[in-house]
């Protein structure tokens, strides 16, 4: 699993943008200066709706105090998908959303969730990685259903 002082591996994942869909590697995109990115098991689901990306779309200006330059979230979700839930929520310009439609970087980060007991295949755990120049400062994963160590108020908290 990621750790604390790693960097932020390469990959390709994809966002929604006016030109169509974009391959983005999180390791550049994230990579400078101070960058939160949280990842959800999956859009339009409770929680995640209710709660995880609505606290950081809340919290945005708070973040940006705490120097905070670019938060996104990740989901084992196609494009589309997260871009019809970012303008859902009213996340755009404020929360990046990048699509992980495999999940070959949720597995790549050691943070894969295996909910196929459930119908929903695998995702990613519910966590936040706080990040300095492209490097993990602060890595929390949920436990289990919770929503605790990655809200946008933890975050805050840490940073």
């Amino acid at each position: 699993m990621i750790a604390v002082g790693d960097a932020l591996p390469s990959g390709t994942l994809h966002h929604k943008t006016a030109a169509g869909i974009e391959a983005v590697d999180p390791a550049h995109f994230l990579g400078a200066g101070k960058a939160v990115l949280f990842a959800v098991p999956g859009a339009f689901t409770p929680t995640c709706s209710d709660s995880h990306v609505p606290g950081y779309i809340a919290q945005a200006q708070a973040l940006r105090d705490k120097g905070v330059t670019k938060v996104a979230c990740v989901a084992v979700n196609d494009a589309f998908v997260l871009a019809a839930w970012s303008k859902a929520l009213g996340a755009e310009g404020t929360v990046e959303m990048l699509a992980d439609g495999n999940g070959d970087y949720a597995r790549a980060l050691g943070l894969e969730l295996d909910l196929t007991a459930k119908g929903l295949g695998k995702r990613f755990q519910r966590c936040a990685l706080v990040l300095e120049n492209g490097k993990v400062t602060h890595l929390a994963v949920d436990e289990g259903g919770a929503l605790d160590v990655s809200s946008a108020e933890a975050v805050l908290a840490v940073l």
